[in-house]
């Protein structure tokens, strides 16, 4: 629910949106819509064993073309602007910082909760079928990739209100520190590969510092040449990390688990948005561009968890048949992917009105008490058990199943919001006004 603010005509009015920021999550999202169907090519080898082949990534020209469209960043600058805005607004209601968790939680694990069960249960009636194994385990492997992002959008998001104050008192500091301990373990990854994992909080914390920045306004006063310079510098000091041999060039291999590249691209991205701020405002003002955008992200993250899953039992189900496969790369194979990208936009569009509303925050009567401290924390923890262990050791079917009982009870355990800490709290609705501009109200995951 987006916030209002009520005129003393009693009429609801909805605070000033960030159409920027719409355009910008919408724009990332089909980017990765679009370049994962260039991405899944499954094999069938001579023995009759199936392997899973990343044919775009494994292009020499997509090098380069990554370090401009690897937009992960961009989606952590998004959600640190909406974050920070919308925990000043739960503030402003009197909500507090498991408030703040509970809300995030449940907008993030209802959708990702029913997908594990549905693809545990599908998957197992699949074994009991007779298909063979090894597609099973590649159907799981495909469609457990989005759960790393799902881990690092709430472990930055979980730690928001906590930045948040930092960020109030020392807004460098705590910048500098998150980067900081980024490099520590940069450099220490090569002795304790394990600890490379640790930056899943770092990298992303700091990237979503950024997006704090943007929601203060500070860099709107920065000229064109000096947003440029931002842009020019960040790449420089990349290509010279690269060019050192200090970072892979490749931005997919540096995406999981993240290093310095990706706070980096995110400086980058962060002043990018701002120097095309102007333009983007004009187009994402259409009517018909503000409507589509608006409904596609009230959706985005059933369509995020969902079009992988999805895109790998097409393809698995594919390599059942007796339909031609062409090798992933050839000029067929290319020429298929617009038709794949149909077929995928299919396929999402009833699981998007099936399970949409998921993503839509349960809420209680106002007189309803707010949630345990304990019980908001033990369900972070329930939730982050599996995750861990999939970024950690590789999805498995057992895990699958794992992960869909762990949602389950930490969506028991954070039970419904109180409406409240969701509903309009004007003049007349007896609460505090809401924070003035330029505070947006996007809804944010």
């Amino acid at each position: 629910m987006v916030p209002r603010q009520r005129a003393g005509s009693g009429q609801a009015i909805r605070p000033n949106r960030d159409l920027v920021i719409d355009l910008a999550r919408f724009f990332c999202l089909a980017l990765v819509v679009v370049s994962h169907t260039m991405m899944v090519s499954p094999v069938l080898h001579a023995d009759g064993t199936v392997t899973s082949d990343n044919t775009l990534g494994n292009q020499r020209w997509f090098e380069p073309v990554v370090w401009v469209l690897q937009v992960m960043p961009l989606f952590f600058v998004a959600g640190g602007m909406t974050g920070l805005q919308s925990w000043r607004r739960l503030r402003a209601r009197g909500g507090n910082t498991f408030d703040f968790m509970q809300a995030r939680m449940l907008r993030l694990i209802r959708p990702a909760a029913v997908l594990l069960a549905i693809m545990f249960a599908a998957l197992w009636a699949a074994r009991l079928a007779g298909v063979d194994p090894q597609v099973i385990q590649l159907l799981v492997s495909g469609a457990g990739m989005p759960l790393w992002f799902l881990a690092a959008y709430l472990a930055a998001q979980l730690n928001l209100p906590f930045l948040a104050r930092l960020h109030a008192r020392a807004p460098w500091l705590t910048l500098v520190t998150l980067t900081s301990l980024v490099v520590a373990v940069d450099c220490l990854r090569g002795m304790m590969p394990t600890l490379a994992y640790l930056n899943m909080v770092f990298v992303w914390c700091a990237v979503q510092q950024l997006g704090f920045f943007l929601a203060d306004g500070a860099p709107l006063a920065l000229g064109r040449l000096a947003l440029a310079g931002i842009i020019l510098a960040s790449n420089l000091v990349l290509g010279l990390l690269v060019w050192l041999g200090l970072y892979s060039g490749n931005m997919l291999v540096n995406l999981n688990p993240p290093n310095l590249t990706l706070l980096l691209l995110g400086c980058s991205q962060a002043a990018t948005l701002q120097l095309f701020r102007p333009a983007l405002t004009r187009v994402a003002s259409l009517a018909g561009v503000r409507r589509f955008i608006g409904l596609a992200g009230r959706r985005s993250m059933t369509v995020y968890l969902w079009h992988l899953p999805l895109l790998a039992a097409m393809t698995g189900l594919l390599v059942l048949t007796d339909f031609p496969q062409p090798a992933g790369g050839t000029a067929v194979w290319w020429w298929g992917r617009p038709l794949v990208l149909v077929a995928l936009i299919g396929l999402l569009l009833p699981v998007v009105a099936l399970f949409g509303r998921l993503e839509e925050r349960p809420t209680s009567p106002g007189t309803a008490r707010s949630r345990p401290a304990a019980a908001v924390v033990t369900a972070a923890v329930v939730v982050y058990v599996p995750v861990a262990d999939a970024a950690l050791n590789g999805l498995t079917l057992a895990l699958l199943g794992g992960g869909a009982a762990c949602f389950a009870l930490a969506i028991l355990l954070l039970g419904r919001i109180p409406v409240r800490l969701v509903a309009d709290t004007g003049p007349e609705g007896g609460g505090p006004p809401l924070p003035r501009p330029p505070l947006s109200a996007n809804v944010e995951p």
